[in-house]
């Protein structure tokens, strides 16, 4: 990484950490600790750092800033948004005369129809 910052004129410094070294790893608290030091955890979490709270060695739960919770918010809002509007236009495409006749065509197939078909198709693709 070093190597292809300094082709773009880059100190490691200017970036940051967590592009630096890959993703970090939480830090952990253990349940007793949270609730000891948590002036501390949530410190770490205002500064961007993932803090994971166990319990019994098992993380529990996971404390982050707002600004990364709306970021993983959003980042759902956006993909659930992209998927919905490609459905919508999947589904206008079906709906012209041409998809129509297509479909009626192939319900109304006999198998013999349909085995040639899926034959052509199969060689089509190689």
């Amino acid at each position: 990484m070093s190597r292809v910052l300094r082709s773009a004129g880059l100190s490691s410094r200017s970036v940051p950490r967590h592009l630096r070294d890959g993703p970090p790893h939480p830090a952990r608290f253990t349940a007793t600790q949270a609730k000891n030091e948590f002036s501390r955890a949530l410190e770490m979490a205002l500064h961007g750092e993932t803090v994971m709270i166990t319990k019994h060695d098992s993380p529990k739960a996971i404390l982050i800033s707002i600004d990364e919770f709306n970021k993983l918010t959003h980042a759902a809002e956006s993909t659930l948004h992209t998927l919905s509007e490609e459905f919508d236009a999947l589904l206008a495409l079906m709906q012209s005369p041409k998809s129509r006749t297509a479909m009626k065509s192939a319900f109304g197939a006999s198998p013999r129809e349909l085995g040639k078909a899926a034959v052509i198709a199969a060689r089509k693709r190689g």
